[in-house]
């Protein structure tokens, strides 16, 4: 007889390796034809709801690790929440307007002058659509589930039916106005640009310092003194208006290089230092109060700088007096409004000086900064030039830098409401919780929304004007906008006739003749994106505001958080959304920002062709998210071998409990054996750990739990002794069924607690599983964890396991001395610390089955033999066994041959053979 057929070896057609890239895409497709995600709504629906509004990500271009990073934090905790009691629909979303849209029609060739602005209108959407369906494509690539086939997308007219309501009830309220105002504007978009549309860069700057000889000193100071002032932009000296001073600084006349110079006191010495003033000398003081409304005369054009007092002047750098061009700096602009000043912008739209700027007209603004250098040393007015390299606002689409240009624009009142923002904030939660202190001051701190940009692809700006060009913004005109634009889209704005846009009959006292025009400006995309809490949330019947959950990377506080939380407080008083959680970036493995120049970017589509999506959302689940993540080919290849161990060890599950029957073989917990209770109590914590760090957003925790249970406690331990049983013991014994009821649930349990996060490979075992009657794993529940009394069986195990650590080391040392070769060729002695020794009085421990070894002694420790090492438990002496290897079970026993009609075999595997086999 070959006894090896007499062994109950593992059987499954689960297969070892994962093929994940060629087993996926077919799995994706077998969920869409059996409409998976419909299933999972139906099987939830009327439980209470989980939103998790999906941030729209922008429609152009493929797919980076930043996407998959966000989408696969959505999907992990969308799936939890259906496993969890809760109806939990996820509808993704695009964002579909703006300048990087019209910008790739220019690059593809498209001459944007040679075709009307609603045929261009009608190009920027076809392209986003195609781009939409590109990424789509590559979510859906990486496991994520959801109404794939119904997005909301921010061009579709109903959404932009909704902004324009939101729009319209802003301005009711008084929230929206129209004012020249300095705005950060882009001469590379040639438009205005929020805050959230800026990106800090390095810049090379000139550094110069400039004198203003008094004009008028108000019998404060003398004529021949020089008001001294220092700019980062010579540029704007044209624009110069006005010079400030703080009016509570200290002001004093220093006298160097033949000249009189007015700066801050404080601030001499290093002036001195900066420009070389060997030998000086300062006379009088004078509080900036004092020096209000004298005047200077402009180094360049013969006109005067009224000297005004000003709160934001700093002494942390420059000379205390602070050139003010009003139409080139927001304090500027307030500052010089307060003294009745107007603003000068000699600047058009594409960064080109004007005429407003005699001598410097056509020139390029960074160009101007060297003409006006020139001019100001050829008058004398330059006492110093100097390049630095500074931080410096730049466009985030354009990377080029921004200027301060006051224009006409639409701006949304933050100061009358902030108060309330601020509210909103404080009563949301947050993951991680600076997330709250980073929002709160950026609100606190923030100015006017300019929500106007002077482009086309977007969503008009409802305005019209009477014939004395006052805005109209009333409740009628906003609702027939809303409906033609649900009815038509917003192309309509660009293609009909202004009276055809208005209500019927409709009439203003501003336009005597009937006469209207209408807003050409189209409104901020983060004014779209802002609005989707209307737009989807409140749109959507499976939907509901405001959202549970928004999730997006940490620049969002300044965007999407900030601009959904204005809009939302603006017109219903309350944030959006009950919680934020958000992300750090993706970096290369030597932490640099991913960049096509450098040569380092790592796409999502390469990951998943390597190595499969499974192993790119294991590798999501187990990073710190909160902070920056680094991501590298090495990193996948660590996850892919924490991924093996899952695998193969459910693989191994699986296979040893093929012949069990959950209804029939299945042990009560109390007829388990203690090792089977332990474990099993183990497999309790698992579940009660991985569904709190679920809940709690801590994936890296829930990777590591799995981890640890797979190598610890199973493969290391509960796996390897069970090969002993359920191996070798007959099919039904009562051991064998014990270890098997444990197996059995433990694969269960395993499976759904991986399967937000490995949705393939959870769902590929699933199919396996016979005597479960769910379609799919996703239309399952999480287990939940049993209570068990335990309290003295843990104390036990966890007092048997550090002996057990012991033993293994010493077991390691006599292989290591030739004394044994395999475990099971040991004799085992122990004598442990008198407080251990009551753990080797019961007989319900198979102690040698527990150690892996032939045979197993518990001794005093004057009865240890002479070979015995110290360890922390107490002594250990390994020996080898004695007696003969049974052939069926690799055990060493006295007992081998003492049947006769199986004189190869121990006794105990004799009667298995005999009883089962012969």
């Amino acid at each position: 007889m070959d006894y090896k057929d007499t062994l109950l070896m593992p059987k499954t057609d689960f297969p070892m390796r994962g093929g994940l890239p060629t087993k996926e895409p077919q799995m994706q497709e077998q969920w869409e034809k059996d409409n998976m995600y419909a299933k999972v709504q139906e099987r939830t629906k009327g439980k209470p709801t989980f939103i998790l509004h999906d941030g729209p990500p922008y429609a152009n271009g493929d797919l980076h690790m930043g996407h998959a990073l966000n989408k696969v934090l959505k999907d992990i905790i969308v799936r939890h929440k259906s496993m969890t009691g809760f109806h939990a629909p996820y509808v993704p979303g695009w964002d579909t307007h703006g300048l990087p849209i019209e910008q790739a029609l220019v690059n593809k060739g498209v001459k944007r002058k040679e075709h009307s602005i609603a045929e261009f209108r009608e190009m920027c959407k076809d392209y986003a659509l195609t781009q939409i369906d590109n990424q789509r494509t590559q979510f859906k690539r990486l496991g994520v589930r959801g109404d794939w086939d119904n997005p909301y997308i921010t061009l579709k007219p109903e959404f932009e039916s909704r902004q324009i309501k939101v729009f319209g009830d802003m301005a009711k309220k008084g929230y929206i106005y129209k004012g020249l105002k300095p705005v950060y504007w882009s001469p590379s978009s040639e438009t205005a640009l929020a805050e959230a549309e800026i990106e800090y860069q390095d810049k090379k700057s000139p550094s110069i310092y400039v004198s203003f000889p008094v004009r008028d000193g108000k019998g404060v100071l003398e004529s021949d003194v020089n008001i001294l002032i220092w700019t980062t932009t010579p540029w704007t000296i044209p624009a110069n208006l006005g010079i400030s001073v703080h009016p509570d600084f200290v002001y004093t006349i220093a006298e160097a290089n033949g000249k009189k110079f007015l700066v801050a006191k404080d601030l001499v010495e290093g002036l001195a230092t900066e420009l070389g003033w060997e030998n000086y000398t300062t006379t009088g003081e004078f509080k900036g109060r004092e020096l209000e409304r004298i005047t200077a005369s402009h180094p360049i054009y013969d006109r005067e700088s009224l000297v005004m007092l000003g709160e934001h002047v700093t002494a942390d750098a420059g000379t205390g007096c602070v050139h003010t061009a009003p139409g080139h700096g927001e304090d500027d602009f307030y500052v010089a409004k307060q003294y009745g000043l107007g603003v000068l912008s000699p600047i058009n739209d594409r960064g080109v000086m004007t005429e407003e700027a005699p001598l410097f007209e056509g020139l390029f603004y960074e160009d101007a900064n060297k003409a006006v250098t020139e001019k100001l040393k050829e008058v004398g007015a330059l006492e110093k030039l100097s390049f630095f390299t500074h931080s410096y606002p730049h466009d985030w689409r354009t990377k080029k830098p921004v200027i301060y240009r006051a224009t006409a624009q639409w701006f949304a009142s933050i100061e009358t409401f902030r108060d309330d923002l601020l509210e909103a904030i404080r009563k949301t939660n947050f993951t991680p919780s600076w997330g709250e202190t980073r929002l709160y001051n950026m609100v606190r701190d923030r100015g006017d929304w300019c929500i106007s940009r002077q482009r086309v692809w977007g969503v008009p700006i409802p305005v019209f004007y009477a014939e004395d060009g006052e805005p109209i913004i009333t409740d009628e005109t906003i609702d027939h906008i809303s409906t033609l634009f649900r009815e038509h889209g917003s192309n309509i704005w660009f293609e009909w006739d202004t009276k055809d846009l208005l209500p019927k009959d409709f009439s203003h006292k501003g336009s005597p003749n009937g006469t209207f025009t209408k807003e050409t400006d189209i409104m901020d995309v983060w004014f779209d994106s802002g609005s989707t809490h209307q737009g989807v949330l409140e749109e959507r019947e499976d939907l509901s505001y405001p959202a549970d959950l928004y999730l997006e990377g940490s620049d969002q506080y300044r965007g999407w958080f900030n601009s959904s939380l204005t809009t939302s407080v603006a017109i219903n008083g309350i944030a959006p959304y009950k919680g934020l959680l958000s992300h750090g970036f993706t970096l290369d493995g030597e932490g640099r920002k991913m960049s096509k120049s450098i040569g380092n970017v790592i796409l999502p589509s390469k990951v998943t062709n390597q190595f499969g999506a499974d192993i790119l959302r294991l590798w999501v689940s187990s990073v710190d998210y909160t902070a920056d993540v680094r991501v590298s080919d090495s990193n996948f290849k660590q996850v892919s071998e924490v991924y093996r161990k899952i695998r193969n060890t459910v693989r191994f599950l699986h296979g040893n409990t093929s012949d069990f029957t959950p209804g029939t073989d299945t042990v009560a917990f109390e007829e388990l054996r203690p090792v089977d209770q332990y474990v099993y109590v183990k497999l309790q914590d698992l579940i009660r750990d991985v569904r709190t760090a679920y809940e709690q957003y801590e994936f890296a925790n829930v990777y590591h739990a799995i981890n640890s249970f797979c190598t610890g406690t199973l493969s290391s331990f509960y796996l390897d002794i069970a090969k002993d049983v359920v191996y070798i013991e007959a099919v039904d014994h009562p051991h064998r069924r014990a270890m098997q009821t444990v197996m059995y649930d433990a694969l269960l349990a395993l499976l759904k607690l991986v399967a937000p996060i490995l949705p393939h490979t959870a769902d590929e075992m699933w199919a396996y599983l016979e005597h479960e009657t769910a379609e799919s794993i996703q239309l399952t529940d999480m287990p939940e964890a049993k209570e068990l009394e335990s309290t003295e069986l843990r104390t036990q195990f966890d007092q048997l396991m550090l002996v057990r650590d012991d033993v293994l080391k010493a077991l390691e040392e006599a292989r290591n001395n030739k004394t044994i070769g395999k475990s099971l060729e040991a004799h085992v002695t122990v004598a442990v610390r008198d407080e251990l020794a009551p753990l080797f009085a019961t007989e319900q421990i198979d102690f040698a089955q527990f150690f892996i070894v032939s045979k197993f002694s518990a001794v005093a420790a004057s009865e240890m033999p002479d070979n015995a090492v110290s360890l922390a438990t107490g002594q250990v002496a390994v020996d080898k066994a004695s007696g003969e290897k049974c052939e069926r079970c690799w055990t060493i026993s006295e007992t081998v041959g003492s049947n006769a009609d199986y004189p190869e075999l121990c006794q105990r595997c004799a009667d298995v053979v005999a009883h089962h086999y012969a």
